[in-house]
């Protein structure tokens, strides 16, 4: 029998909320509560629209142009987003990990990045996901198993759902500082600027509408046991609540905005990042990973 085009399945339940995994990607297909959608759904057998659930590594977001300078050698990334012209969202997304272990609440899930061109390293990745009362946890380990330093960032991909509708119908909460500017054509990183009292301020949560996010946040605000918090909310009051600490100082917002009806502005994208758009040519953020090093980060996702 063939397996799913998403790859290998495995299925996570725990109280009131149920998970799906899909090998390909170690991408999270679903998550629900109480039968609810917390992050917009795909079909095991379909080929993963977008980068739904996916987990990025060794970099989110966007390398200009797929270029960079590291240790003084100059790489070429292949441009996975031709119409921008840019290398997106790391090397693993369309990975088959393979499943090393399983439990009704808990999958791991191991690939290697090889050395290639634009990234001459190798690494290793383990994606664990967690589910009990208190919503899903992902966690990315990564070892940097080559005889070089590497360049480093990690995220992952869900998009939220709020409740029934669009992004345009829902509540967007998140307390961030800064906001990192873009030029509006192909998303180029241009400065950082405040949020305060801005279009970008969601500081006390309000209707998204109409408006367009593929903005990084950052200087973000945290509660008593460290954590930066993004929600969304249907007019009812429910939703779904990302948290990370502080491992992860930005977290990119995206509305999905798609020429596809079906896509549209169907789930607000909450990235959880260890550095911002472009790091691997700012330097900001950046993590650098010796031989033998390795660097974990994670985030749950809850129902509200």
């Amino acid at each position: 029998m063939s397996a799913p085009l998403s790859g290998t399945q495995v299925r996570l339940e725990s109280g009131p909320y149920a998970a799906d995994i899909a090998s390909v990607g170690a991408s999270l297909r679903s998550l629900t509560a109480g039968g609810r959608d917390l992050v917009v759904p795909f079909a095991a057998d379909a080929v993963r629209p977008l980068y739904r659930g996916v987990v990025l590594v060794p970099w989110p977001n966007r390398v200009v142009d797929g270029r960079y300078t590291f240790e003084g050698v100059e790489q070429q990334l292949a441009l996975t987003e031709p119409e921008r012209g840019h290398a997106l969202h790391g090397l693993v997304g369309w990975t088959d990990f393979r499943v090393a272990a399983s439990t009704p609440t808990r999958a791991v899930l191991e690939a290697e990045v090889p050395a290639q061109q634009g990234y001459p390293h190798r690494l290793a990745v383990t994606v664990t996901y967690t589910l009990g009362a208190d919503g899903l946890e992902t966690r990315i380990r990564t070892e940097n198993t080559g005889p070089d330093a590497a360049p480093y960032g990690t995220s992952g991909h869900p998009y939220l759902v709020g409740g029934p509708g669009h992004v345009d119908d829902w509540t967007l909460t998140v307390a961030a500082a800064q906001v990192l500017q873009v030029d509006p054509e192909r998303l180029v990183p241009t400065g950082l600027a405040p949020v305060a009292g801005g279009s970008f301020d969601f500081h006390e949560g309000r209707a998204i509408g109409d408006l367009f996010l593929d903005h990084a946040f950052t200087g973000l605000a945290r509660d008593a046991s460290g954590l930066a918090r993004v929600e969304v909310r249907a007019a009812d009051g429910h939703g779904a609540a990302l948290t990370w600490d502080d491992v992860c100082g930005w977290v990119q917002l995206h509305t999905a905005d798609r020429p596809e009806p079906e896509w549209n502005r169907a789930g607000l994208a909450a990235e959880p990042m260890t550095c911002p758009p472009d790091a691997f040519n700012s330097g900001t953020d950046l993590i650098v990973l010796q031989p033998g090093d390795h660097h974990e980060a994670a985030w749950r996702i809850a129902a509200v």
